[in-house]
């Protein structure tokens, strides 16, 4: 009896969130617009208020399917810009996007990025980047703030003094802490909750100047 009333329980609640999100705002404009997913509008409106990704820029996007960034990104650079994105899993072809699939902690494919980047400097990188939530708390946080460092380092590596990072933080244990250690790496580092983010979601977006 208990596991029947669990997968009832289970089932209206995947109903109300299905109900949420073909009834959300962001979702209905993402499909008018052709955007791959909600999360465009989030990334519109950081670059709208920080102005930090425009033409002819050279912005390498982590952890980017299925591409909804790197289709912002893509247009905000322009034919005369590059943006370079990588992932795990595959994403279809986008326009004015180089797309390598792999995880670029490895050296073949920081390798294939940094080609591709060539005598260019890496003007942003991005990362909207977070694990499989399991709902564990305990388990999700650490995966995001590995997640986190884990761009941090790429970020570092390759940006020059006055490049900048965009990237997805989830509040709670280790984030500030985080947020202390880069504060001696970077000049500047600032919050956006955009609007297109849900109230209750723990996701903030850290915008970090080197």
């Amino acid at each position: 009896m208990a596991t029947r009333i669990k997968n009832k329980n289970l089932s209206k609640s995947s109903s109300a969130w299905m109900k949420e999100h073909l009834d959300d705002y962001y979702v209905k404009q993402a499909q008018k617009e052709g955007y791959r997913a909600r999360a465009a509008f989030k990334l519109l409106e950081i670059n709208d208020r920080t102005k930090l990704i425009s033409k002819g820029m050279t912005v390498v996007d982590l952890g980017s399917t299925p591409g909804s960034w790197s289709q912002v990104a893509g247009k905000l650079v322009g034919e005369t810009g590059t943006l370079i994105a990588s992932d795990i899993l595959p994403m279809d072809n986008l326009e004015n996007v180089t797309f390598i699939q792999g995880d670029f902690r490895e050296a073949e494919i920081f390798d294939k990025i940094m080609a591709e980047v060539g005598e260019q400097q890496v003007d942003v990188v991005l990362s909207d980047m977070a694990p499989n939530t399991s709902g564990n708390s305990g388990v999700d946080q650490p995966r995001m703030m590995d997640l986190c460092e884990l761009a941090i380092d790429f970020a570092l590596e390759n940006l020059p003094e006055g490049g900048a990072l965009i990237m997805k933080v989830f509040e709670g244990a280790g984030a500030q802490d985080l947020r202390k250690q880069m504060q001696s790496k970077f000049s500047k580092i600032r919050s956006i909750k955009p609007a297109a983010s849900r109230p209750r979601s723990k996701e903030i977006f850290w915008i970090a100047i080197k």
